[in-house]
């Protein structure tokens, strides 16, 4: 189920989520109870649960190509599956903490399934159950309890979290930085305003020189970081 090398979306409204703990830059709202099993969220609100899947769950599965939910209507079994997440490196099922029926789904995230990449915590929320037993909550954990388990998986799974979950990836290990301006010029005009781009280089000019490109030709960098001799980039195309 879980990859070696993973990246997460860290936006999540301050409107709807004004208290957020951040772990290793990934962003984790306070008020909501997690299941760091499923690797899902629960929100206990009018007597219905409202269940969603982690920063951590979408980084491993990559960016969605496909959602599946049951019906509504259907009763489920703590621990037993609510639908599935596919990408093209992945599928899964997201689980249940909590037994009870579902009342309601996410009609949209069928639609537009990286939703629940860019916004897991809000618009890519999964679907909402009429719980059987409460008591069931009692085994779900607050961030504040479960914060050093979170950091473990983590880092355990390599997870990194950035300012926008991208589209598309660039690794060019071992290339000069003007050739892979040139490979990140061609994929932006065949790219969708709005899309992202994660680039990773090695050249040691890559961050100056990402700085510069995105001066002269009016592209969004939105996120520059170094790790180890490398340095990772997130470029959002504005134009």
């Amino acid at each position: 189920m879980r990859s070696a090398r993973c990246m997460a979306p860290t936006y999540i409204s301050p409107l709807l989520f004004p208290n957020n703990m951040e772990i290793n830059r990934c962003i984790f709202p306070e008020g909501l109870l997690y299941d760091t099993e499923g690797l899902v969220w629960v929100k206990n609100k009018d007597k219905l649960i409202t269940i969603g899947v982690t920063t951590i769950l979408t980084a491993i599965a990559g960016r969605l190509s496909k959602v599946k939910i049951k019906q509504v209507g259907t009763k489920i079994e703590a621990g037993k599956s609510i639908g599935t997440l596919e990408s093209l490196k992945y599928f899964g099922a997201v689980r249940s903490p909590i037994s009870g029926k579902i009342v309601e789904i996410n009609d949209s995230i069928i639609i537009r399934p990286k939703t629940v990449n860019d916004f897991p915590y809000s618009d890519g929320w999964f679907a909402k159950l009429e719980p059987n037993r409460v008591a069931e909550l009692g085994a779900l954990e607050t961030i504040e309890n479960c914060h050093n388990k979170i950091n473990s998986l983590i880092q355990q799974l390599h997870v990194r979290c950035f300012v926008a979950f991208p589209d598309h990836e660039m690794f060019e290990i071992g290339v000069e930085c003007a050739a892979t301006l040139t490979k990140l010029d061609e994929l932006l005009t065949k790219i969708p305003i709005g899309e992202v781009v994660h680039l990773v280089s090695d050249d040691p000019t890559a961050d100056l020189e990402m700085i510069r490109w995105s001066e002269q030709n009016g592209q969004s960098l939105l996120e520059t970081r170094s790790e180890g001799n490398l340095f990772h980039f997130i470029v959002k195309k504005t134009k």
